[in-house]
């Protein structure tokens, strides 16, 4: 069973640091590798770029609950959350989103 996880490429669990701007500010963000892909994917499927997306979600977050303590730990729990969306829907639903 653990060869699953302990058997996947390194490269996936490798953290790496993007710079971006949130609402105006310049900020850098680290994480996993395998985090940052799923959120390029979300990006790609709603037609922006990964910053224009982080940006985006962090200004709907602060107008719904205000500043999040852990905004890294935001992002990697909404690319859990994409990933149940997708394993739980049915393909012709995701199409017509």
């Amino acid at each position: 069973m653990c060869e699953v996880f302990a058997g996947q490429d390194p490269e996936r669990y490798t953290s790496t640091t993007r710079r971006l701007r949130l609402n105006g500010q310049s900020t850098s963000i680290r994480l996993e590798n395998a985090f940052w892909a799923t959120l390029d994917e979300i990006a790609a499927r709603d037609g922006v770029s990964t910053p224009m997306f982080i940006s985006t979600l962090h200004s709907e977050v602060l107008e719904r609950r205000g500043e999040p303590k852990n905004f890294t730990s935001l992002l990697r729990c909404a690319c859990l959350k994409f990933m149940e969306i997708n394993q739980s829907a049915p393909a012709h639903a995701m199409a017509a989103e």
